[in-house]
């Protein structure tokens, strides 16, 4: 069942006892401000609930394929593009959600259809500084520069060995996750390549891991040293140490099966984490959810399900409520006590209804085949108020009290919501070590998972501190973490 991480208050950085350098943090709130207004800050009456509001388009270019979209700085990131390649991501300003300001566009012949966007602030320490997103690329990855939103500018296109198209499924870029300067690709049949993508516009393939048997990689989560791997329109998982970032390696028992409550394992299209949950879009014998515990990667378990009439798509988690795209529906459940999902609403539009992404007191249907022309992407009103709370820890990686954690391990932290990922960094999540010296890295974040990279590798059998910092991660309307949250873990080599 759920890990509940329960706040403590954050220790102060004391004087370095010796030579080794010492980090000085910089304050919980000094990451980049917004660009956009954040929000939606607009409160719903009743009957404006469930019906779509405005839609979201791209330029004169796009061919109303659409799939999720994403926040970052204030501004809501649609991806437009077909599976067979040439789109772009617009930027929309989401302050009034049913009358949708547009910030700034993009396009590029290797755009290909979009699961999953990475994006990063990257400051003067890095390769290459400005805002920067990964998505996938027609026969790879492609990175944007999104420093400035009026002047969108196409990166680099990086093709993966093995990859070919058409073939919607088997050796094809399904998803990726950004754990910078890590770059996990989803590649169906050829697994999970890894990319050093240190500097956006040189990303480096540094190893591909290949599962025996085959496990279609359809989406991959990186929450510290673990790796999540779903299977596309499969019924099976995987969980991977990823404590050495570039040589995954299987945990005994974290392949699994993903049953439903009768014990049968039943195929999902799609998947998504948040905290110690895997929640599946359920496709075979009616729609719905599952959701499983991986709290403890060696015994994941069945928590719940719920059956309806419809056919999954993907799926994403705000603040105890799962949104899931059923291809006929858009379906909203609530999941306060995950042992009892509950139906509490639905969505409709035309064509083929995969994805449904919350974004405070709305939500966003898409389609990617089928639409209205210019209407692939809907804004529907779900709940009346704004939100106004800020982000809750589910879980950090390596899990408070942990032994023996290896010199190159990264922090990870799960939120009930998404985050924005120019809020994680040294003054939001901080490392300390044994002595109270800081220990300097980058921060990233994508959806509901932050992660923090030691610039370093780690010293052997330090007892390090964990500081989620009151005040600094933020989600996508600005609201902060509202208390701190602390713990621990001790490295290899202790006595």
């Amino acid at each position: 069942m759920r890990t509940v991480l329960k706040p403590l208050f954050v220790l102060g950085i004391t004087a370095c006892s010796d030579n080794l350098p010492d980090y000085p943090f910089p304050e919980s709130d000094a990451g980049p401000a917004f660009r956009g207004s954040g929000g939606p800050f607009v409160d719903f009456e009743e009957e404006a609930l469930w019906e779509g509001c405005a839609f979201l388009d791209g330029t004169d270019e796009d061919r109303d394929h659409h799939n999720l979209v994403m926040p970052y700085r204030g501004h809501l990131v649609m991806p437009w593009a077909p599976e067979w390649g040439r789109g772009g991501l617009s930027f929309f300003d989401m302050e009034d959600p049913c009358a949708p300001e547009r910030a700034g566009d993009s396009w590029s012949a290797w755009m290909r259809e979009t699961h999953a966007i990475g994006f990063v602030h990257l400051d003067e320490t890095t390769p290459r500084p400005g805002d920067w997103a990964m998505v996938n690329g027609l026969l790879g990855v492609l990175s944007w520069d999104v420093s400035d939103v009026e002047s969108i500018e196409e990166g680099t296109y990086y093709a993966l060995p093995d990859v070919f198209y058409p073939d919607a499924y088997a050796r094809v870029v399904l998803s990726l996750f950004w754990q910078y300067p890590w770059l996990y690709v989803a590649g169906a049949d050829n697994g999970i390549y890894i990319l050093d993508a240190s500097d956006p516009l040189n990303p480096v393939l540094v190893n591909q891991y290949k599962f025996d048997p085959v496990l279609r990689a359809g989406g991959v989560w990186a929450l510290g040293n673990l790796l999540v791997v779903s299977t596309a329109e499969g019924k099976q998982t995987a969980l991977l140490d990823i404590s050495d970032p570039v040589n995954p390696q299987p945990i005994p028992g974290g392949i699994f099966y993903n049953a439903d409550s009768t014990g049968t394992p039943v195929e999902a299209y799609h998947a998504n984490v948040a905290g110690d949950w895997v929640l599946y879009a359920r496709k075979e014998g009616g729609g719905g959810l599952i959701v499983y515990d991986i709290s403890d990667p060696t015994n994941p378990t069945f928590v719940s399900d719920a059956v309806t009439v419809g056919n999954g798509g993907y799926v994403f988690y705000d603040e105890g409520v799962a949104f899931v795209g059923e291809s006929d529906m858009a379906r909203v459940f609530d999941v306060t006590d995950i042992t009892r999902p509950e139906l509490i609403g639905e969505g409709w539009m035309q064509g083929d209804l995969d994805t449904f992404t919350p974004y405070g007191n709305v939500a966003i249907m898409a389609v990617d085949e089928d639409s209205v022309a210019n209407q692939a992407s809907v804004v529907m009103p779900w709940r009346k108020e704004a939100d106004t709370t800020g982000p809750e820890v589910l879980r950090i990686d390596p899990p408070q009290g942990a032994t023996g954690v290896a010199l190159t391990a990264r922090i990870g932290v799960g939120f009930n919501e998404v985050v924005d990922s120019a809020s994680v960094f040294a003054g939001s999540i901080r490392l300390v070590d044994d002595e109270g010296r800081g220990v300097f890295g980058w921060g990233s974040a994508q959806e509901t998972i932050a992660n923090y990279t030691p610039r370093e590798p780690l010293r052997p059998g330090v007892t390090y501190r964990i500081e989620v910092v009151k005040g600094g991660v933020v989600d996508t309307h600005g609201n902060p973490l509202e208390e701190s949250v602390i713990s621990t873990f001790t490295t290899v080599g202790a006595e």
